[in-house]
């Protein structure tokens, strides 16, 4: 009996390490297979951080026209040129990152930064073209596609299923692609662009408060005094007292890379759409004597584009050793943004 139950222990001591030296070999496979995965994404991740290059606006437009036999009509730069840029979001490598739930794309955060600003002027595009360029005055009926198309892109951003943020824009892209093509033809339901000086200068009014903004963040990011923006009355007889100068107020340094990059962004969108605004507003902006103006901030914009050489978005102080890139863009921006100004007290003219 004693030896059955030594040979009993025994068998199952050889059992245990059996199961030990397979979990093993199985252990070691999985911590492989983990370590490559990693080292691939660290390289897609590297790869997938490349900003989309900027692209030539007049030979899109005339791709997209031979591509679809027709001739390019007013409005039809400004259109196509909006639909390269939506699908340049989903279409560049590593497709649109901003909703991803897994490495690589869950680390990066300067590409869906940058992809933010330069969906911010598609969304502010395609809704003026609905609301203003589509239509001939305020009681005329909307663009059934830009009905469509609007909205679209403005659905949720980070969605990543039921349904994702792609399929929801690229049915905005498609409803592009039928308005363009009505747009572009000579039917009875054929859509209309408007390239009026009202139209671009309601456009440029919205633009003025986003790059504003822009401006004002990127410039926060080496912290200064700010006053809040409420009206506060002050008494006659406290003329003479001191005033504080107010809270700083600084960008976190977590933050800072992003705001550049969406910054960076969006100036990529709206250098190109500049670019086709000079085409299809051509007209309008010589009778105006606003071609300089659009030129101005062409200019500027192609300046925020330059290479970046360091690895990282430096912040020093404003006169300190160290660059501010975020001071640097923000003088690019506040330049083109009083170039627009300039631009729209000259289409307001009569």
């Amino acid at each position: 009996m004693s030896g059955r139950i030594r040979r009993f222990f025994r068998d199952r001591k050889e059992d245990v390490q059996d199961y030990t030296g397979g979990s093993g070999i199985i252990g070691k496979f999985v911590l492989a297979v983990l370590v490559v995965y990693l080292l691939v994404a660290v390289v897609l991740g590297f790869y997938w951080s490349d900003e989309p290059e900027t692209f030539s606006v007049r030979e899109n437009t005339r791709a997209v026209a031979n591509a679809m036999g027709r001739e390019p009509v007013t409005g039809f730069a400004t259109t196509s040129t909006l639909i390269r840029i939506a699908e340049t979001l989903l279409d560049k490598p590593g497709g649109y990152l901003t909703n991803d739930i897994f490495p690589p794309g869950l680390w990066l955060d300067n590409i869906p930064s940058w992809e933010y600003g330069a969906l911010v002027q598609v969304r502010d595009l395609a809704r003026a073209m609905r609301r203003d360029i589509a239509r001939s005055q305020s009681q005329s009926a909307e663009d059934p596609d830009l009905v469509v198309a609007e909205p679209q892109f403005n659905f949720d951003s980070n969605s990543w299923a039921i349904p994702s943020t792609e399929s929801e824009y690229r049915r905005g892209i498609a409803a592009l692609k039928r308005y363009l093509d009505r747009l572009s033809s000579n039917g009875q339901d054929s859509a209309q662009f408007f390239a009026r000086a009202d139209n671009l200068s309601n456009w440029l009014a919205d633009l003025e408060t986003r790059l504003g903004s822009l401006s004002r963040n990127l410039g926060e990011s080496v912290g200064k005094a700010s006053i809040s923006d409420a009206v506060v009355d002050v008494d006659a007889d406290q003329g003479l007292k001191e005033i504080p100068d107010g809270e700083e107020v600084k960008t976190p340094w977590t933050q800072v890379d992003n705001v550049f990059y969406e910054a960076r962004g969006s100036a990529w969108a709206l250098l190109h759409i500049f670019r086709a605004i000079e085409v299809d507003f051509r007209k309008v902006l010589q009778d105006k004597n606003a071609m300089a103006s659009v030129k101005q901030i062409i200019i500027e914009l192609e300046a925020t584009q330059d290479p970046m050489w360091s690895p990282v978005i430096l912040n020093g102080s404003g006169f300190g050793i160290l660059a501010n890139h975020s001071l640097t863009m923000a003088a690019y921006l506040s330049r083109a943004n009083s170039a627009i100004s300039d631009m729209r007290d000259l289409l307001s003219r009569g």
